[in-house]
Formats: C-alpha cells, structure tokens, sequence
C-alpha cells in the first residue's frame, strides 16, 4: 500500500475533533532516510535509526512559519513526492491530541449561528454584507466548493470567505439559499463562525442591482 492511501486511512479513523495527528514512517530502505528526510522538510520532521517522525495539524495557516506544522492536505502531498522517488515504508500513528474543548458548551453550529444573526436585524433589513470565518484553513477548499451558490469571495492570508445576501430582491443570495448553503457547510464537518460586517435597511434600487460598499478601496 502506498504511503499517501496509508494516510488516508489513518486520516480517516482520527477522531472527530483531532487536532494533532503524530506519526512514524519506518522506511523499508534505511539508506533512503536522509532523502526522505529532506522531502518532508516542510513538516519539520525528527529522525531515528531508521524511521522519520513528524505531525499533520489542524488549523495551521498556509503562509506562516515550518514551526507551526503542516495540514493534512499537505501531508498528502509531501507523502506523495515520497512515492514520486520509489521511496516506501510503513506510516503508523504513534498519537492522536483531540482540540481543547471551548467552555461554556458547545460551539454553535453554522445554521445556528446564521439564525441568531437574522433574528438581531431589523425587520426592514435588505442588503448585508457577511463573513464567515473557518476555524481552519484545511476547509479553505471544500467549504468553497460548499458554498459556491452564495458565490463566496477568498480573503488572501486569512481563512475567510465573505459575500452578500439580499432579503427581497437586489445583488447576493438569498436569506433561505445561505442557510442552506451554511446546512451543507455543517454536515461536512466544518466549523466556523458566521457574521455580519455591514447592513442596510430599505433600500429601493433604481437602474440597479442593489448597494455598493467600498471596503478597502474595492467595491464589494
């Protein structure tokens, strides 16, 4: 079995909210460690006798320093550059470190979020300009896929996404199509946090399709 299906098993039984993942990759040719070594440089991995150690976590931001780890999608290809080279071996899970639960109960799901929200806004609200923050930059790519019909924009260096929602008529999704979207959101697994940066209330389009804001100089 190749190294990245073996990560892809181990990946599949961690547990829910594992936030640290430590693993072994025992070589079968010892002579090969130093090149697997440097190949999973990214990962600032330890080195024994014959095997190499390093961890996935959760969360980390693709654009900080290597002493915050690598994601899991980035384990997958480094393993993968391994198996490029005819390098083989044995990938075992030495520990599994679950996140610290947040006190005070449990974190408010997506849907429940986005509820809470709407219920806070005027009843003649029409046009919002929201944020939704992920609580990883590893859901960057499947929340994006999850969320194309509220046609979410990227926010370079951050794990974000932003769009708009319109109540009646106007630019942006719909109140109902963004709860659905945020449902689909939550039954993947992925978590976050919903919110409002900007809102206005009765608003009547004339020759358009609704507000414009200016934030940091672009038009959104």
């Amino acid at each position: 079995m190749g190294l990245v299906e073996q990560w892809n098993r181990i990946e599949r039984d961690l547990p829910q909210e594992w936030a640290d993942a430590r693993l072994t990759l025992e070589l079968a040719d010892p002579k090969r460690l130093d090149r697997a070594a440097a190949l999973l440089g990214p990962a600032n991995p330890g080195r024994g006798p014959r095997e190499i150690r390093f961890s996935a976590r959760r969360g980390v931001d693709p654009e900080a320093g290597p002493d915050t780890g690598v994601g899991p999608d980035a384990v997958k290809r480094l393993l993968a550059r391994l198996e490029h080279e005819g390098i083989a071996g044995t990938l075992r899970l030495r520990e599994a470190v679950e996140a610290t639960p947040v006190e005070g109960g449990t974190a408010l799901t997506l849907v429940a979020g986005w509820d809470e929200v709407v219920a806070t806004l005027p009843p003649d609200w029409s046009d919002l300009y929201c944020e939704l923050e992920l609580t990883s930059s590893d859901y960057l790519q499947r929340g994006a896929l999850l969320l194309a019909p509220i046609n979410p924009a990227r926010i370079a260096g951050k794990s974000v996404f932003r769009f708009r929602v319109a109540h009646r008529f106007g630019y942006g999704a719909s109140a109902p199509m963004t709860r659905r979207c945020l449902g689909r959101v939550d039954g993947d697994g992925i978590t976050g946090r919903v919110s409002v940066l900007r809102a206005l209330s009765d608003t009547h389009n004339v020759d358009t399709q609704g507000p414009v804001w200016y934030v940091e100089g672009k038009a959104v």
